[in-house]
């Protein structure tokens, strides 16, 4: 089934597959500069998370979570350069609780995006930078994806065992000045490490940071239409910003399958 496009308002028509793909992220950011972007799925009631009992972790609700929304995820993954997640993605992917492993994805499904990777003349998978101030990542599990570059980005109250621990294992560890990782530390490292394009695929927190300094450019949003409720649960921000931050609608698509009633649209955070 296909998507209808409903901003720009045109009535046509797309596939699904290659929606995203269309956009070029890997070559939007000017020289010497590097286009930052997000990526959520969530009920109409905010809810992009709720927090199982029985694992003692939030997760993607099964009621939202689809195989065509998962699709576009991969596009995006395909863009990037450099791919922006945080320890607690490994520390869940070392307990078996990770969603998947970090795309691209090896299925057959997604052998076109591997293949036009390497037409874009990208590697092969994205690189992965880790943002996290207690270091608290777990080799075992960094050590199931051997097939990409890894950094890791956390500020200078940092455990200095920890540092030596992660530079022993070969992982690139940038000792910031801040006491935390601030969105204008990530940007600057992303630039001089010459990347273009960054996906962050990390949880509210993260967002939050980005958001703070500017510095993310897209918002990509799927809205699952149905509502979940409960208590605890995370939307796409952990906490108030100090000043709202504004956001332009760039698409809109209405997905048509039969399954899954929902949104897919792409916002700006910098004016358009």
């Amino acid at each position: 089934m296909s998507l209808l496009q409903l901003y720009p308002v045109t009535g046509e028509e797309i596939s699904l597959n290659g929606a995203y793909l269309t956009l070029q992220l890997h070559k939007q950011a000017e020289s010497g500069d590097v286009l930052i972007y997000a990526n959520y799925i969530s009920s109409i009631d905010g809810r992009i998370s709720l927090f199982n009992e029985q694992s003692g972790e939030f997760e993607v609700p099964a009621a939202i979570a689809n195989k065509r929304d998962w699709r576009l995820y991969q596009e995006l993954a395909a863009q990037a350069d450099v791919m922006i997640t945080s320890a607690r993605y490994f520390r869940q992917l070392e307990k078996g609780k990770a969603q998947d492993l970090l795309p691209v994805g090896m299925e057959p499904a997604y052998a076109d995006l591997l293949d036009w990777r390497k037409g874009q003349g990208l590697k092969v998978q994205p690189d992965v930078v880790i943002i996290s101030n207690s270091l608290d990542i777990p080799l075992s599990a960094i050590a199931k994806l051997q097939d990409r570059r890894f950094f890791v980005l956390t500020g200078c109250n940092a455990c200095p065992d920890r540092v030596k621990l992660l530079k022993q294992a070969g992982i690139g560890v940038y000792v910031l000045a801040s006491a935390s990782v601030t969105g204008a530390d990530v940007k600057r490292w992303l630039i001089s490490s010459a990347y273009r394009s960054a996906y962050m695929i990390a949880g509210p927190d993260v967002h939050r940071t980005l958001i703070c300094d500017h510095v993310l450019d897209r918002l990509f949003l799927t809205t699952h239409l149905n509502m979940l409720g409960g208590e605890q649960f995370h939307s796409v921000l952990s906490d108030r910003l100090p000043d709202p931050a504004k956001v332009y609608l760039k698409t809109l698509y209405l997905d048509q399958g039969e399954a899954d009633n929902q949104f897919f649209a792409q916002y700006a955070l910098q004016e358009i």
